[in-house]
């Protein structure tokens, strides 16, 4: 079970990791904090680009630069994450083998440090949408509830993922690929609408997809907002969440002694 009480007699150390992680991303960087636009700007164009104008993909009736942007607000968080969260545990690992601490927060750390450049890509949609005349609707109430989601979805495959890389080295290798995958598998340059009926269900097993899905709902508002989809996709995170705690509890107490 998980210690609750001692998480919290350590959340001063929780907030110096995640102020630590967010100094460091961007020290010694020529534009700094810019690379939370840069990347996401031009990922978007690159879609608009070939997926969008040559390969013609539908895009719900959206401007493809909308469209691209909108999900990979929520892919770049969920990614980033992921990535983090899983090379976490190595990067610490001399902190982990000399002092006591609840090691579950090195790879929360991540979920929390992410969410300064999430907000400020939001922003950034925000003026893209206003470019193209788009603008919010009431379901924009919704998007706290698929932020959480989002979050919750990130930290479960981080906590698998950081716990494996302990054990077994090359696993940080292969999170690019883990990533590349599941991109292709979430509706980040298609709509979901493209995915057969009769597979829908399945398919919003994915965390992410639902995540993406009512983000475009809420923030949009050319589509119905998707609850099916973002239930299972809720289901799929929540469980996705306490397996990762559960794995993450039966191998801590090993950390130290494999590293």
């Amino acid at each position: 079970m998980i210690d609750l009480k001692e998480l919290t007699n350590y959340k001063q150390l929780l907030y110096f990791l995640v102020a630590k992680e967010i100094k460091v991303r961007y020290r010694q960087t020529v534009l700094g904090g810019l690379w939370v636009v840069i990347q996401p700007f031009f990922l978007m164009a690159v879609f608009t680009v070939f997926l969008g104008n040559l390969a013609k993909l539908p895009s719900d009736g959206i401007p493809y630069p909308v469209f691209y942007f909108s999900a990979m607000l929520a892919w770049q968080y969920f990614a980033g994450t992921i990535t983090r969260s899983g090379n976490s545990l190595i990067i610490n690992m001399k902190l982990i083998s000399r002092v006591y601490f609840p090691r579950l927060l090195i790879p929360l750390t991540p979920s929390l440090a992410g969410l300064p450049d999430f907000s400020i890509s939001f922003m950034v949609l925000i003026g893209i949408m206003l470019y193209y005349h788009i603008y919010p609707t009431v379901m924009i109430l919704f998007l706290p509830f698929l932020v959480l989601l989002l979050v919750l979805s990130a930290s479960g495959a981080g906590l698998f993922l950081a716990a494996l890389s302990v054990k077994y080295r090359d696993i940080p290798m292969t999170i690019p690929f883990i990533l590349q995958m599941w991109m292709f598998a979430s509706p980040v340059v298609y709509p979901a609408s493209m995915v057969p009926v009769k597979y829908r269900l399945v398919y919003a097993l994915n965390p992410v997809a639902g995540v993406i899905e009512g983000f475009r709902a809420a923030l949009l508002g050319t589509i119905p907002f998707p609850w099916h989809i973002i239930l299972v996709s809720a289901i799929a995170s929540i469980i996705l969440l306490i397996s990762g705690l559960i794995y993450f509890q039966q191998v801590e107490r090993f950390f130290a002694d494999i590293i």
